[in-house]
């Protein structure tokens, strides 16, 4: 081993892993370092305030109140004695702090030089701010605002441990509809852990398939109790669930951005017991009356109905049904007698017509002729004798006279003298 002394690296840029530095003299160069560093004033929450009898030094924890991020924080009691009120847990502050480093356990803390808590008035400005910060990104719009289910399996409630608003949202609900089941996540509803969790209630029951909407109740406040529920990472929570969220904080003249966020916002833990569940004796009521107007119509209708049958069955076509069967026989019975008066007027005067054919027949036939002694005398072929030429002695003839014909046979020659 030698004896040679180590060299050591001035700066931080010099060291290797052959010269390194020691621990202490790291920590003695960022002390330096951080002791340089200039105050800077820092907004939180203020929490684990220890104040001890006797001591002059107090110890605090200043949180960020939207991450889970924190600063160990000592100072003079003589800052907090001038306070105009006395600090406690939970309280908004700024303070004008300076960063120093404890070389033996190599943290960083802060030690405060003043502090301010900080007035509704800025807490109100600061909420503004956000109220329009979200309003523009469409955080607030009713459009996408969902609507809660008309009876809700299961009803999750979050709420503070053993606290008024729980007694008030269970009991309410369960006068108006005995049957609804809740699914009660019991939370720090104020103080620097009610952010964390209600957020991880809100995100047990939105899991839930059960859970058919969510409830978020506390009861009133001043404005830095009321904090919680306007805190930007709460709200984004709830704007990105599936599940219908109801805003039941404080009493009706608190606002916090919850109300915005939610999906209905409840004046009180009260009205929004009266707003999850319907009223089972205003539901009775509402079928009892439904059925009775139901059978009020039907009765009405029936009566109508009755008074039109009745109304066509006096009418005279009803009253008599075979009187418009006897009108149209009557009517059958005429067009049948008029076609028959008809038919026989045509038929008589064919006949007519024939008789008259008939007669002008017979006045053109042979047979009237003969009828008048003349005969007709015909060769045995049928020709008919118009010459005495025609038959020579002994041809034998036909003669046909008008009641009939016999035969004759030529005895004589004929005489062709003119």
């Amino acid at each position: 081993m030698s004896d040679t002394p180590r060299k050591i690296p001035a700066t931080a840029g010099e060291t290797t892993a052959e010269h390194p530095w020691p621990v202490r003299l790291l920590s003695s160069k960022l002390t330096d370092y951080v002791a340089r560093s200039p105050a800077v004033w820092v907004e939180g929450q203020v929490v684990q305030l220890t104040r001890r009898p006797g001591q002059t030094t107090c110890y605090l924890t200043l949180r960020d109140p939207d991450v889970d991020l924190s600063f160990s924080v000592s100072t003079h009691v003589r800052v907090l004695d001038a306070l105009p009120t006395p600090l406690r847990d939970g309280s908004r502050v700024v303070m004008r702090a300076r960063a120093q480093l404890y070389p033996r356990r190599g943290s960083l803390s802060l030690f405060a030089e003043q502090i301010r808590p900080v007035g509704v008035g800025e807490l109100l400005a600061q909420l503004e701010h956000l109220r329009r910060l979200l309003a523009a990104e469409g955080l607030f719009a009713a459009s996408r605002k969902r609507a809660l289910p008309f009876l809700p399996r299961t009803v999750g409630l979050i709420c503070g441990r053993a606290s008024a608003a729980e007694r008030d949202v269970v009991e309410n609900a369960r006068r108006r509809w005995p049957a609804v089941r809740f699914d009660i996540r019991a939370v720090a509803v104020q103080g620097p852990k009610a952010v964390e969790d209600v957020v991880g209630a809100l995100r047990a029951l939105e899991a839930d398939p059960d859970v058919d909407v969510i409830v978020i109740a506390r009861g009133g406040g001043s404005v830095e109790d009321l904090l919680p529920f306007s805190n930007e990472a709460l709200l984004r929570v709830v704007s990105a669930c599936r599940t219908p969220i109801v805003s039941a904080i404080g009493h009706e003249v608190d606002k916090p951005l919850l109300d915005d966020v939610a999906d209905l916002a409840a004046s009180t833990p009260t009205d929004a017991a009266k707003r999850i569940v319907p009223d089972v004796e205003a539901e009775l009521d509402g079928i009892r009356q439904t059925r009775l107007r139901a059978r009020n119509a039907l009765r009405a209708r029936i009566l109508g109905e009755l008074g039109t049958v009745a109304a066509l069955r006096s009418r005279p076509v009803l009253a008599d049904p075979h009187r418009l069967l006897t009108a149209q026989a009557d009517l059958v019975a005429g067009q049948r007698e008029r076609a028959a008066r008809a038919l026989r007027n045509r038929l008589s005067h064919a006949h007519q017509d024939v008789d008259h054919l008939r007669q002008r027949v017979r006045a053109l036939s042979p047979m009237q002729t003969m009828a008048r002694g003349y005969a007709v005398v015909q060769l045995a072929d049928g020709q008919v004798v118009r010459s005495p030429a025609q038959a020579p002695a002994g041809e034998p003839l036909r003669v046909r006279v008008h009641e009939g014909e016999f035969a004759a046979r030529v005895t004589t020659p004929a005489d062709n003298t003119p």
